[in-house]
């Protein structure tokens, strides 16, 4: 077995996508007191249940889906991909409008989503 790598353009952006995810997913897992920090975010004293919930929900849940991606490389996968992160981007200007949630991190963790979202569905509708 080979590592595969697109020759596409396209298929690269929709790669690229999930290999930052896994990455994130990846730093996440493993600091997730540091992925707190950088989200402003806090755990309160005492409670490791919320460091679990990091790792598994947000690390485990994006390392996974993102390796499964760069992995597999399959449009249909990079279509569950896109569309994930689509309704994640969705959530997140639900929580903007009705959270009172418009702040600056929001808006950036937005703009990330999106992309994260946009680049494999434009490979998948081909687009690019």
């Amino acid at each position: 077995m080979e590592f595969y790598f697109p020759t596409e353009f396209g298929e690269q952006l929709a790669f690229g996508a999930a290999a930052f995810t896994a990455l994130m997913g990846l730093v996440i897992m493993f600091a997730p007191g540091s992925a707190f920090r950088a989200f402003g975010l806090l755990a309160r004293e005492g409670r490791p249940d919320a460091y679990a919930a990091a790792r598994s929900t947000m690390g485990g849940f994006y390392l996974g889906f993102g390796l499964s991606a760069v992995l597999l490389a399959q449009p249909m996968v990079y279509l569950a991909f896109g569309a994930s992160f689509a309704m994640a981007a969705f959530a997140r200007i639900i929580s903007i409008m009705s959270d009172r949630g418009s702040t600056i991190l929001n808006y950036i963790l937005l703009v990330v989503q999106t992309a994260l979202a946009a680049l494999p569905l434009l490979y998948v509708f081909g687009f690019v």
